[in-house]
């Protein structure tokens, strides 16, 4: 359950990021769509800046070892309808969008 929380939150964050402080009318709102490579990267720095040093430990603890385990807790979260999706969304977007080992290991201490 945790998961999804960190997951809405780094989602906001994401949007924030790309698209500025929250819109004033409903059409901006509708332009602030981000896709699922967009999302995973946001996740990633949301992840960075939340748990530092320990977001790979905390993520693995989380059974999110890849980003498309990321798009696992998106599309649940479509289906529980929390979050939509547009039409040119597709699962594919959140495979093999960074490898896990990489994206952290520059915040893993040296040995």
């Amino acid at each position: 359950m945790i998961a999804y929380h960190f997951v809405r939150d780094g989602l906001a964050h994401t949007v924030e990021t790309l698209h500025g402080a929250e819109p004033e009318s409903e059409e901006a709102s509708r332009s602030r769509h981000i896709n699922g490579r967009q999302l995973c990267n946001g996740l990633k720095d949301y992840a960075i800046r939340r748990y530092g040093r320990l977001a790979r430990t905390v993520l693995n603890r989380w059974h999110i070892e890849s980003t498309a385990d990321f798009g696992k807790i998106v599309y649940a979260m479509v289906e529980a309808k929390l979050i939509r999706k547009d039409r040119e969304d597709n699962f594919d977007d959140f495979r093999a969008v960074f490898e896990f080992d990489a994206a952290f290991a520059t915040l893993e201490p040296s040995r």
